[in-house]
């Protein structure tokens, strides 16, 4: 049977984030497996009260781990890199990554109570490695990172392109800009397929310069008279330098509030990305400086309720404030899904007197992802035989795939997550499907979609609980009061009953209703009072609640 190519994506398709892709090669019985990137997805609290992360099933890598040649890292973006250190020990494949990926990794894990030990091998950027049957190279893209990199994924069926995150900025800060010259060269040889961002394909045009904004962030410092905060993703070190080139030009101090800020910049200057870049002050030292000569890195700019910014928004932060007159400068877009929890930050700060300014009225942030320009330029240089768009919505998928077809792509594949697709020989298309779906980091315990747990917790957070104790003599009678207790719901009906009595009530009737046999079965008579409870609840308030009855004989 001759050897197919094939990809499949098990996170990051109809979606921003949890990023999982992974390419095989092989025939239908035997395959060898190359993992790219493998990240998380943040928890609503709304909809997943509790859950800190979410991850992809690797349920599929597991059963195939003998065949798992590695991981390649594209960059180290949580939502790229995020999941490795929960899941990885399921997996103890290879993994590979560049110089400052593998080293913020190293600072993570250290960060962790007793992490895995887990081996990454630093490849340099723009680099070559085999890994099992593949032959994969680093080439540099700009991104709001150092070191990402598009991978060229080289086998004897044909080269795919897997972009990564990246954009075109011939001004990028850190970092060289993106490779057009090895970009081209990929084309002209002929490109199989590229697997490409998808991000920004609503938007028209061309994503700005990070210089551009390093300019008005400068503007912005010189200009303000008190003190100055400036939030931004921890892991763009571009946008650090910005901050301080600006503080320095200014004559400010910088600040650094936040652990993951902190770390980031440690890593950065042992990699060499902050060098000849002021040395910054830690955060016990902000009160000590005049409000004209301070400015304070802070983590939390997607509203984080532990990070910094929320913090200092509270007024509960030990050592950083903001008064009447200072300036907060809010240098990142909002993640979608966080609206509600920046925008309490911002109204918080200013009913206090804090002027806030937002990428709204000034160029304050700049996305590290390719519109609609940009993608037309990667598929001029590339001319790839098929395109599959990833990492973004239904939208940006849909909007992807459209413009590649008008920029006349022979062929344009769209898929979901756990689609398994023959890019060749032969002609492209879904010739499977493979497990997919969630996994949910609640604490130290990881939970697929369908635990009680990540269930249940949702149902109480809509329509609260009920707890009922009862206890039972051998002749099914009670032996005592039931005990009542209501967590989450009304303490009235619109009658002015409480809702505690209108419980008891039912509890007693159903059980004096019910045959003696029913009685003395303890599940059947959980059941019954379990249904007989929520059934009267609805009725009174229009809500299910959960139930939990607990039945003791004596």
């Amino acid at each position: 049977m001759a050897d197919e190519l094939t990809f499949a994506p098990l996170g990051g398709v109809g979606e921003i984030g949890m990023n999982l892709s992974i390419y095989g090669l092989g025939n239908r019985h035997q395959r060898s497996f190359l993992a790219v990137d493998l990240g998380v997805s943040f928890g609503d609290e709304e909809h997943l009260p509790g859950i800190d992360l979410i991850m992809p099933d690797i349920s599929f890598l597991e059963k195939e781990r003998q065949n798992l040649v590695g991981l390649v890292l594209t960059h180290a973006h949580e939502d790229h890199f995020g999941a490795i250190i929960d899941l990885w020990p399921r997996l103890r494949c290879p993994i590979y990554a560049t110089k400052f990926s593998a080293a913020l990794f190293e600072a993570k894990c250290e960060a962790e109570r007793n992490p895995p030990k887990i081996p990454v091998t630093v490849v340099p950027s723009g680099g070559r490695i085999d890994v099992g049957p593949f032959n994969v190279e680093f080439i540099p893209v700009a991104h709001s990172i150092p070191e990402s990199h598009a991978l060229a994924i080289h086998t004897e069926i044909g080269t795919v392109l897997h972009t990564g995150d990246w954009k075109i900025d011939p001004t990028p800060i850190i970092g060289p800009p993106t490779d057009e010259r090895r970009l081209r060269e990929l084309g002209d040889a002929g490109l199989l397929a590229l697997v490409g961002d998808s991000t920004n394909t609503v938007r028209e045009g061309r994503s700005p310069s990070e210089t551009e904004v390093a300019k008005t962030i400068a503007e912005l410092v010189k200009a303000a008279r008190g003190r100055v905060a400036v939030t931004t993703f921890a892991s763009n070190v571009a946008r650090i330098k910005a901050v301080a080139d600006a503080a320095r030009a200014a004559e400010r101090e910088v600040v650094v509030v936040g652990r993951a800020m902190a770390r980031v910049v440690q890593v950065a200057r042992e990699t060499g990305y902050l060098e000849g870049v002021q040395d910054f002050r830690s955060p016990e030292f902000y009160g000590h400086f005049p409000p004209d000569r301070v400015v304070a890195l802070c983590t939390g700019s997607q509203g984080e309720p532990r990070a910094a910014l929320a913090r200092i928004a509270n007024d509960d932060h030990p050592e950083i404030t903001l008064n009447k007159g200072d300036r907060l400068i809010f240098s990142s877009r909002t993640i979608p899904g966080n609206e509600k929890a920046v925008g309490a930050i911002i109204n918080g700060l200013v009913m206090q007197g804090v002027e806030v300014i937002t990428d709204r009225t000034h160029l304050v942030h700049v996305s590290g992802h390719p519109r609609r320009d940009e993608l037309r330029d990667m598929l001029a240089w590339t001319r790839p035989q098929i395109l599959i768009p990833v990492h973004g919505e239904a939208l940006h998928l849909s909007e992807h795939a459209q413009l590649a077809r008008a920029a006349g792509v022979p062929k344009v594949l769209t898929c979901r997550n756990g689609d398994l697709i023959k890019l060749g020989p032969g002609t492209p298309g879904i010739i499977d499907q493979l497990p997919s779906g969630r996994l949910y980091k609640d604490g130290t315990i990881l939970e697929d979609a369908k635990s009680r747990a990540v269930i249940e917790r949702r149902r109480m957070g809509f329509a609260g609980c009920v707890f009922v104790a009862i206890a039972m003599t051998e002749k099914g009678e009670l032996a005592d009061d039931p005990e009542i207790d209501l967590v989450g719901i009304p303490e009235k009906n619109t009658a002015g009953e409480t809702f505690d009595d209108i419980v008891f009530d039912v509890v007693v009737s159903t059980i004096e209703g019910l045959p003696r046999p029913r009685r003395r079965d303890p599940d059947a008579l959980a059941e019954s009072v379990r249904r007989a409870v929520r059934g009267t609840i609805n009725e009174y308030w229009g809500k299910k609640p959960l139930c939990l009855v607990h039945v003791l004989e004596v």
